[in-house]
């Protein structure tokens, strides 16, 4: 059991009705599956302030993953971006030159739904498409434990930050994200 928080923790394989089709599947497929771990929790409190606060959980243990859209020569490229809730993804400068963009934006929230089979406000880099690049911060990988979506807005995955960087299409990048300030 991984504990963080008051979250009460499962292996996330052995509750798939936490879990949407996508994030089964690669979890199913995946060798860092056992290490992986989810929360029920309620879904009026997914948001990371609201979260953190009613599940004890700190700011700097909670991973967002956002989706990114932007074109080139006409191609849309997209991409997911995961931080850690005490910074800011730097979306128009290191993640629009790794995407080789001129323009970069967040999906919005109808294109990022379809796209992933997940729900708005929940999504998590374990299952995205497999095209995609998933650019995670390097203070995400340093963190022991890490909380991140599930893909459903009702749970969230708890995992070790070091294993994140073991699934595929992960890409580490350093200071993809700057600290908020306080």
């Amino acid at each position: 059991m991984a504990t963080l928080g008051t979250l009460i923790t499962t292996p996330a394989l052995d509750r798939p009705d936490l879990l949407p089709p996508p994030t089964q599947a690669a979890l199913a497929d995946w060798p860092g599956a056992a290490e992986v771990f989810v929360a029920e929790i309620d879904p009026d409190l997914a948001d990371t302030a609201a979260f953190c606060a009613a599940y004890d959980v700190p700011h700097d243990a909670s991973a967002n993953c956002v989706v990114l859209a932007g074109k080139r020569e006409g191609m849309e490229r997209m991409a997911a971006c995961v931080v850690l809730a005490t910074t800011r993804a730097d979306v128009n400068g290191v993640a629009r030159r790794r995407l080789d963009v001129r323009k970069i934006s967040f999906a919005s929230m109808d294109a990022a739904v379809e796209r992933t089979g997940m729900e708005y406000g929940g999504i998590t880099p374990i299952g995205l498409p497999g095209e995609w690049p998933i650019l995670v911060d390097q203070r995400v990988v340093e963190q022991p434990l890490v909380i991140v979506g599930s893909g459903l807005r009702r749970s969230k995955i708890v995992l070790p930050g070091a294993l994140v960087a073991t699934y595929p299409g992960v890409e580490v990048i350093a200071d993809l994200a700057r600290e908020i300030p306080a």
